[in-house]
């Protein structure tokens, strides 16, 4: 038996706007379900009946579930969510989206946090073939490029891994 296994993302009031922010970037993102807070429970959690409780979507067919917690707890970079990217094309989209309104400091190598907290990489898929190349001259040429790097360069990071 396969089980599946979703991210659920913790707002504070606004997991709606983030689910459609998020799955307009994608090109096959869609908002699959929205539930509500109704009275029940109402005085344990404190929000108002008929407001955003959870909203389902799904980006590139990975489902997650954004859900409107209150400000108990943020977002950090322990956990990321990883955009494989064909071309820089690709990349500097996702890049310039997610970052806009994003936290400048959290720029490096690729990775960056969006206006929400959330925190994504976005790499090109030939990044995993040159660190892990066995000729190890070529991928520490790459990885010394990559870690100069914010919004990764293809082309610079293919230089530096061909010498």
């Amino acid at each position: 038996m396969l089980s599946q296994i979703t991210p659920c993302l913790w707002f504070d009031g606004q997991a709606d706007e983030a689910a459609k922010f998020y799955t307009s970037l994608f090109k096959d993102g869609k908002v699959t379900r929205t539930q509500y807070y109704g009275e029940a429970g109402k005085e344990i959690h404190g929000q108002e009946p008929g407001s955003v409780l959870t909203v389902e979507f799904e980006l590139n067919g990975q489902n997650f579930v954004a859900m409107n917690g209150g400000p108990l707890f943020k977002f950090n970079e322990a956990i990321s969510f990883q955009i494989e990217c064909e071309d820089q094309e690709e990349l500097n989209h996702y890049w310039q989206k997610l970052s806009d309104g994003g936290d400048p400091a959290k720029q490096q190598c690729g990775w960056l946090g969006d206006k929400y907290g959330v925190s994504w990489q976005v790499v090109p898929k030939v990044l995993g073939g040159m660190l892990s190349d066995p000729d190890t001259a070529k991928s520490q040429r790459a990885f010394t490029a990559l870690m100069g790097m914010k919004k990764i360069d293809i082309a610079a990071l293919k230089t530096a891994y061909e010498g």
